[in-house]
């Protein structure tokens, strides 16, 4: 049985790195739809040139052509045969419907929350913020983001929970400690014990 899973999280839940670690331990694709933007505007693609476009406007990318991008993804050998995990997509109600109607095939099984609470991924990110000084993770910014999260995603939840598919887990404690947790759940879900490693070298 190949693993079919979408990752939600808060910017800052660690969302990322556990992705990367998942990936690995399931011998599967992680599907990153942030990467895939940045991919298609440096190779300055047709796609890419709408996407700077759209960005540098300041507003979202249509979820219509998110939904174009991942569904050409999901169509690629490795993610048809092997599995994958989606990073980043669906992020609204309307990419979700459009996800069931791409997976209607090989459906999605199973849709983890790793949840941690505003207020941590504020002072993990006001933490970046300092040691890093990236303009995106200004107090302002960050505080839009988290918003909109919670006023997109929230329904997503919903959904989810109404499919049936989703599960929540528990992302504070440590990287290896979260990790766990997740593998746990996944593999308790799907019955999938994972191609081997845990992921570390992917962090």
């Amino acid at each position: 049985m190949t693993i079919r899973l979408v990752l939600l999280g808060r910017q800052g839940s660690g969302k990322g790195t556990q992705g990367a670690r998942l990936a690995v331990h399931y011998g599967i694709a992680h599907i990153s739809t942030g990467e895939m933007l940045r991919n298609a505007i440096k190779h300055d693609s047709p796609v890419g040139r709408v996407v700077k476009d759209v960005i540098d406007q300041g507003r979202l990318v249509a979820d219509d052509l998110i939904a174009s991008l991942v569904k050409g993804r999901l169509g690629e050998a490795d993610a048809r045969t092997k599995g994958y995990l989606l990073d980043g997509f669906p992020r609204t109600l309307p990419q979700a419907h459009a996800m069931d109607e791409i997976a209607r095939a090989r459906p999605v099984n199973i849709v983890v929350d790793l949840e941690v609470p505003r207020e941590v991924v504020m002072a993990r990110l006001s933490a970046r913020l300092a040691a890093e000084g990236r303009a995106d993770d200004s107090p302002a910014a960050v505080e839009q983001r988290l918003a909109l999260y919670e006023q997109q995603t929230a329904p997503l939840i919903a959904h989810y929970r109404r499919q049936g598919t989703l599960a929540v887990v528990d992302g504070l404690g440590t990287p290896d400690e979260v990790f766990a947790r997740l593998v746990s759940v996944i593999t308790s879900t799907t019955g999938v014990q994972g191609a081997g490693g845990d992921g570390k070298a992917s962090r």
